[in-house]
């Protein structure tokens, strides 16, 4: 018999695959194939490289490579504070959403795919039966992460649409201009945000703010002015012209209440103003407008947003995130009756007791309150580092919903994020407007808006970084805690 050239001969141990090539000889035993298995989750393609379908491997490694450059592009490529910032615009966190389902499924087929081209069929039937069951089990255990970032991102965008309004509106003004990306801060050199914590309660109307902070930032370096006001400042005066003004020619004065005590401080003007809509016109809810205005006018400067916290909330932020280290100087006693204690020493805090050290007045004055809701809010931001909001992500932005109330419009979150992040890194200035700087029982308003633009020359003029103070006066030294 005439035999055939060796060109024709057929090989021995291969046959044809579909995919353009001979297909070699696959794995030969179970762990050969789980092997093959795990090194597709993590390099898309390598199993069918092994199983011979090599157009079909190439085209994979090639597209995970490019993906990856393309990753590692944008990264080097792109300022770290604006990509953050463009991370938190609402078509980017829908587009990685749908990025993490379309890619988990992907990885699922991939996984059950390269099992079937590693031909598990030619293994013995105990081979087959494991090796099934933990390609299966495999096939969803790569789809874990892409879930986990889905449903991360998901609650991310839930939260941030609940707290930020895509056009806050008080039903007076108009609805916020969207920012322009060449010059989002719209001229202004520098930012504004009011920042309050409320004392809300079951039996009041309205809303006490008993920490008034307004921070003032420079949009191109980051330097910060944090203006502290205490909530006993008496005889506030008010914007000439406005509502308030024409009611309190004379400044913010009522009556005593039958207790003794007084409605008429700087921390009832919000709750003054919502209880009292016949002032402007029947509009409702204009406390906020109203002491953004008020504090606006006391320092010399224009308010753009506020975020009021509710300083209760703050104890479910605090458990969310398991509890807050404070070093407690002396035992700080609290309730109604003194039936409370915070002994001193550094201990970790639940968030309850946490509360009750930054707002008891027990043998405490006003001051030494704000030192110590300065400390929370320090121990707070110590505690919250990525691990821990990573691993209690959930718990934290469901506190975070209940937690704060803010005008600052959704657009303009992608430009504050980076903005924010730069003034880590920036000269922070804590200026305190509390006795000896200032006397609050007779403010001298003149004194006040002098300090005020004083400490804004000094800070448009500094170089960063330095950190904040919460000593009284003006100070850049590190807070205590």
């Amino acid at each position: 018999m005439r035999r055939l050239p060796t060109r024709f001969r057929p090989r021995v141990g291969t046959r044809g695959n579909g995919d353009g090539v001979q297909q070699a000889k696959g794995p030969a035993n179970a762990g050969e194939v789980l092997g093959w298995l795990v090194l597709t989750a993590l390099v898309p393609g390598a199993a069918h490289l092994r199983a011979g379908w090599r157009k079909t491997g190439l085209i994979l490694i090639s597209c995970y490579a490019a993906a990856l450059l393309a990753l590692l592009a944008v990264w080097l490529m792109n300022d770290l504070d604006n990509l953050a910032g463009s991370l938190v615009e609402n078509s980017r966190l829908t587009a990685i959403i749908v990025g993490a389902g379309v890619l988990g499924l992907a990885w699922f087929g991939l996984i059950v795919h390269s099992f079937v081209v590693l031909r598990p069929g030619r293994l013995p039937q105990a081979g087959q039966i494991v090796t099934g069951t933990l390609a299966g089990l495999l096939a969803v255990v790569v789809m874990v992460p892409f879930g986990w970032v889905g449903q991360f991102v998901w609650t991310s965008q839930q939260t941030l649409n609940e707290i930020f309004q895509e056009s806050p509106s008080n039903g007076e003004s108009p609805a916020a201009a969207q920012p322009k990306p060449e010059d989002p801060w719209a001229g202004r050199q520098r930012v504004n945000i009011l920042l309050l914590g409320g004392d809300a309660d079951d039996h009041r109307v309205g809303v006490r703010t008993d920490s008034m902070n307004l921070a003032s930032v420079d949009v191109k370096t980051g330097n910060t002015v944090l203006f502290s006001l205490p909530r006993n400042l008496e005889n506030v005066r008010f914007r000439p012209g406005t509502p308030m003004a024409e009611r309190f020619p004379n400044g913010f004065r009522l009556p005593p209440d039958a207790a003794g005590g007084r409605s008429d401080l700087l921390n009832s003007v919000w709750e003054y103003a919502d209880a009292h809509p016949e002032i402007f016109g029947g509009k409702q809810r204009q406390g906020p407008k109203v002491l953004m205005d008020t504090i606006g006018y006391t320092l010399g400067l224009k308010v753009d947003w506020y975020a009021l916290v509710n300083m209760w909330g703050f104890a479910r932020l605090i458990d969310a995130i398991g509890g807050i280290t404070i070093t407690v100087e002396t035992d700080v006693v609290f309730g109604k009756y003194n039936e409370g204690l915070v002994k001193a020493g550094t201990r970790k805090l639940k968030g309850a007791d946490a509360m009750w050290y930054a707002r008891s007045r027990t043998n405490s004055d006003d001051y030494t309150r704000m030192r110590r809701q300065r400390c929370v809010l320090g121990a707070l931001l110590d505690e919250a580092n990525p691990g821990t909001v990573l691993t209690k992500f959930n718990s934290i932005a469901l506190a975070t919903k209940e937690l704060i109330r803010t005008d600052i419009p959704r657009p303009m979150l992608s430009h504050l994020v980076p903005l924010a992040l730069k003034v880590k890194n920036a000269k922070v200035t804590s200026v305190q407007f509390v006795p000896p700087l200032i006397n609050t029982g007779y403010p001298d308003w003149v004194k006040i808006r002098t300090i005020a633009t004083k400490a804004i020359r000094d800070s448009s003029a500094a170089k960063p970084p330095l950190a904040a103070s919460a000593s009284p006066g003006v100070s850049s030294s590190p807070t205590p805690k």
